[in-house]
């Protein structure tokens, strides 16, 4: 599976907006330093993604970007499938072609929807916040 840089960026503008889960808006600036992603490149990524109904902008000086779903309700695939198109060309070169592995390239293609499908933002934020405090030291006596 290739996944473009424009949807790698989407999915990483999404994450840190789940990370920061909040009412308050996320500035373009603070979130292309985070996720080191150029900040032109965002905008354009953000804007498209609001136009899925992923996020949503304040206006102003206080203006920026916050999620306008839960991070529960956002997955992996709907992103993916929202940023890069479904993509039936391939799949439908596979089905055309009856060959001998047509059934593995279909089985393949059901597991990875399921796989992207079930990765919710809000598990991907816990499973991050665990991996990194669980080796937190406490110097506490």
């Amino acid at each position: 599976m290739n996944i473009s840089v424009k949807s790698e960026y989407a999915l990483q503008a999404i994450f840190d907006l789940a990370c920061r889960n909040s009412s308050e808006p996320v500035k373009i600036a603070e979130i292309a330093r985070r996720q080191s992603i150029p900040q032109k490149f965002l905008e354009l990524i953000l804007a498209n993604l609001k136009q899925g109904g992923f996020v949503e902008s304040r206006r102003g000086a206080e203006g920026g970007y916050l999620l306008a779903k839960s991070p529960e309700s956002i997955t992996v695939g709907d992103v993916l499938r929202f940023v890069e198109g479904r993509n039936e060309e391939r799949s439908k070169v596979r089905r055309e072609s009856q060959g001998p592995f047509s059934q593995v390239w279909d089985s393949v293609d059901q597991a990875l929807d399921s796989v992207l499908d079930h990765a919710t933002f809000a598990q991907l934020v816990r499973d991050w916040n665990d991996k990194h405090n669980r080796f937190v030291p406490n110097w506490e006596i």
